[in-house]
């Protein structure tokens, strides 16, 4: 979707979505984040210094524990292969502004890989894609100085336009507004920059609506570890690419 699409829809439909956009915030379950640890070690091997930072969704909104969350589920996998030393920064309503500023209170250190699942709260308040997109290098900034890691991985934007919880044409809207802010991330990064790389989970499904947790707007269990699964077999791949070029 061009800006000047975008802008025309905007136009012409923002006395409905606004209602639309008021109607999912009044009657959409708020589900709580799950229970469980936050940082810990695991598995056994080459040691794995991880960082997961993100929004609800990197926090496992929608899981029933942070064992069955993207990050329980992620680190299970990977300990497989790697003793990791994992940390979790996450937190229900943060957008990209906001995780920056979260990332700049944690004290330096080094991470070899960091994930970062953020954007879903820019699309819902209409963050422009450039802007955005600009936000994520900024953000892939603070932690190059901060953190150093070998890997930073970009989890793509969820296909909003099979949120269930959102009625149309608002969900239409936010699903083309995910996809471009996809698509623009995408073309941002330079080939040659192995260290920054996008990863995304769900798009090769059209069902992820039936994957969706009861709030019809957070993945599930079940999505989780489909996430989990495609995104350990892509950190697997990305280290190996990257150890051969160090």
């Amino acid at each position: 979707m061009s800006d000047w699409e975008r802008l025309f829809w905007l136009l012409g439909l923002s006395p409905l979505l606004w209602l639309q956009g008021r109607h999912v915030r009044r009657v959409t379950p708020r589900l709580p984040e799950p229970s469980g640890p936050r940082q810990g070690t695991a598995g056994q091997g080459p040691l794995l210094r991880l960082l997961i930072a993100g929004d609800s969704a990197a926090a496992g909104v929608g899981a029933p524990s942070q064992e069955q969350a993207l990050c329980g589920q992620l680190v299970a996998r990977l300990g497989h292969r790697h003793r990791l030393a994992w940390r979790l920064l996450a937190a229900h309503g943060l957008d990209t502004p906001g995780l920056i500023a979260a990332l700049d209170n944690l004290p330096p250190q080094r991470y070899d890989l960091v994930i970062l699942s953020i954007g879903t709260n820019d699309v819902t308040s209409l963050r422009p894609p450039d802007e955005w997109v600009h936000q994520q290098q900024q953000l892939a900034a603070l932690i190059d100085a901060r953190f150093a890691p070998r890997l930073l991985i970009h989890c793509a934007l969820p296909p909003m336009h099979q949120f269930t919880a959102l009625p149309q044409p608002l969900r239409w809207m936010m699903g083309r507004w995910a996809m471009e802010m996809n698509r623009r991330l995408t073309a941002s990064l330079p080939a040659e920059q192995s260290q920054r790389r996008m990863h995304q989970p769900f798009a090769a499904t059209d069902s992820a609506s039936e994957e969706l947790a009861s709030d019809g707007f957070h993945p599930g269990p079940s999505a989780y570890a489909m996430w989990a699964e495609s995104l350990s077999v892509f950190i697997s791949a990305a280290l190996q690419e990257t150890a051969t070029t160090e």
